[in-house]
């Protein structure tokens, strides 16, 4: 008979040997440790604008490090002045009329998403996960105990998925919707109409909306950014919307992000936080409090900047033979298809999928770019446009002259 001390258990817990990395920030690390070498790698991998933060922003965590206030523990949820002046964007920004106690203040929006499925979610429940996705949703999903149900779109719809298909996908565990409007990996923006729709369904349905609106400001064209509960008010007791300020403001590293909702579940989700972090950084809630209470300028600015570089890549990776690259309406991202690329010999290598791909434009190119297979569809990459417009021109050429040799 074995004995308990002799009983071999695993290291590592299976709920958390089970997660994929991030693809995006292991592209990101992997560009960054080539370039440390001298390589002139070029990178298309990181959801970063290449901005500055604001100054005024920088201004305001500098004073409130001096700040003793800012020294000991503070609410849980967030700094009271934070949470309000998050009610005032929010109705500033997309009209949507929240209270205070309606606000959580995350460490980043990753920690949102996370929080959002760990105060929904019980083990077994489904959630309806529109692909192409960003890579942190599934994993989210699956560590809150859900089951992640890829409804799939491609480049003929925009990579904009139907009430259709998510009627086909739901069953009696469905129990939320994770949208994405403009998306990342692939820039889609639905319509006033296509967010009625599904917001109707979901009513119908009783199926709750976690709706991640963190690149609301970033859109181009005749693109509009409209918030689901805005455009179905119904649906404002069982959804959750999900920001930060990351894009908008450049300030990826300060992680501030926060979830708004019914205040039941903002209440468990603070209770929550209590126990994962305490609170969020408070010179990082300062300086996000001067963001979002300050002006807009310097995000039309860089939206100007991205709108330049995304024609522009467009343009490039249209070009490529074999490639089709739809045009992105929202975020400071392309995603292009590289399908007709695929099994052609190209210095001796015929990469089969777009993982043997991206290795082989790494190694022979000097390009980094993440396959779509981190992002749930596989015969895609996702270029972001947040960098430099001479590294883009340049890293794009490199790509096509490189896939000029297939044959």
């Amino acid at each position: 008979m074995t004995s308990p001390a002799t009983v071999t258990r695993p290291r590592i817990s299976a709920r958390i040997a089970g997660i994929t990395p991030s693809a995006t920030l292991a592209v990101d690390a992997k560009v960054k440790a080539l370039k440390a070498e001298g390589r002139p790698v070029i990178g298309f991998g990181a959801g970063q604008p290449d901005f500055p933060t604001p100054d005024y922003v920088v201004e305001a965590a500098a004073a409130a490090v001096r700040d003793r206030a800012n020294h000991g523990y503070t609410a849980a949820a967030g700094l009271p002045e934070l949470r309000e002046a998050l009610v005032e964007k929010t109705k500033r920004d997309s009209g949507f009329e929240v209270q205070s106690s309606q606000v959580l203040v995350t460490n980043g929006g990753k920690q949102a998403v996370y929080s959002a499925f760990a105060t929904l979610l019980d083990p077994g429940d489904e959630v309806l996960l529109l692909a192409p996705y960003w890579t942190t949703y599934p994993e989210s999903i699956k560590l809150a105990g859900g089951v992640p149900v890829q409804v799939t779109a491609d480049e003929s719809t925009g990579y904009k998925v139907t009430v259709d298909q998510l009627e086909a996908a739901r069953t009696g565990r469905t129990k939320v919707l994770l949208f994405n409007s403009p998306s990342n990996p692939t820039g889609a923006v639905y319509t006033r109409d296509e967010i009625e729709a599904i917001g109707k369904w979901a009513h119908e349905h009783g199926v709750w909306v976690v709706t991640d609106e963190i690149y609301e400001h970033l859109v181009y064209d005749e693109a509009v950014n409209h918030s689901l509960p805005v455009v179905v008010p119904e649906m404002a007791d069982q959804t959750l919307v999900l920001n930060g300020v990351a894009k908008t403001y450049s300030m990826t590293g300060w992680r501030v992000g926060w979830i708004l909702g019914p205040q039941d579940v903002i209440k468990a989700a603070s209770s929550y936080q209590t126990h994962l972090c305490g609170n969020v950084s408070n010179v990082a809630q300062r300086a996000a409090l001067a963001a979002v209470a300050g002006p807009l300028d310097i995000v039309a600015e860089m939206r100007a900047a991205f709108d330049v570089r995304r024609k522009k890549i467009v343009e490039l990776l249209s070009a490529i033979p074999g490639v089709e690259c739809p045009t992105p309406k929202g975020a400071f991202y392309a995603y292009p298809s590289f399908k007709g690329v695929l099994g052609k010999e190209i210095r001796g290598e015929k990469p089969q999928d777009t993982l043997e791909l991206a290795d082989l434009l790494l190694r022979e190119a000097e390009v980094a770019a993440v396959p779509g297979e981190a992002f749930g569809t596989p015969g895609y990459f996702r270029f972001s446009y947040a960098l430099a417009e001479s590294d883009l021109v340049e890293g794009v050429n490199r790509v096509a002259n490189l896939l000029a040799e297939a044959k």
